[in-house]
């Protein structure tokens, strides 16, 4: 396969930069024992506990498929079901200990990975790149599924 220049269209550098990400993640997860939908399920839940509606909708998954991911997590240890306090007819999902433990890892992990690919840029067009990421993720409503780390740190905060 011929190398290419580099320059190409935005939608084929956003759809190629998906795949790339997407790959990371997937080999991220085979190293923890985690598909790539549980570990995106452990990240997303190490903010907070959702319900199962809000999962559906910040994952982009049918509701039946939500709960064979969900069920399949759970027997694993990594989440439990709780009920709703606000709704009793519903649960929320929330990260055991050890998922809890295992989220920590795998995303550290995932973004040491994550952080690599663009170490051909300088830092001012990592900020830039940056920037114009943000602007697609805020412009196309993007749920927050990824928590937001702070480069060289270990430390993660809600973005």
């Amino acid at each position: 396969m011929a190398k290419d220049s580099g320059q190409i269209g935005v939608v084929t550098a956003l759809v190629r930069t998906s795949f790339l990400v997407n790959a990371v993640y997937a080999e991220s997860g085979r190293e923890y024992g985690l598909t790539p939908q549980q570990g995106q399920l452990l990240c997303v839940l190490m903010a907070q506990p959702y319900g199962m509606g809000e999962l559906s909708a910040m994952l982009g998954l049918a509701k039946s498929s939500l709960t064979g991911l969900v069920d399949r997590t759970e027997r694993n240890g990594l989440v439990r079901r709780e009920p709703d306090p606000q709704d009793t007819r519903a649960v929320r999902v929330l990260l055991t200990p050890r998922g809890g433990r295992l989220a920590e890892e795998f995303y550290a992990e995932t973004c040491r990975r994550i952080d690599k690919l663009p170490l051909g840029l300088t830092s001012g067009e990592r900020a830039t790149l940056a920037t114009l990421l943000g602007r697609i993720v805020v412009d196309n409503e993007v749920p927050m599924v990824f928590m937001e780390s702070d480069e060289g740190t270990s430390s993660a905060r809600k973005r």
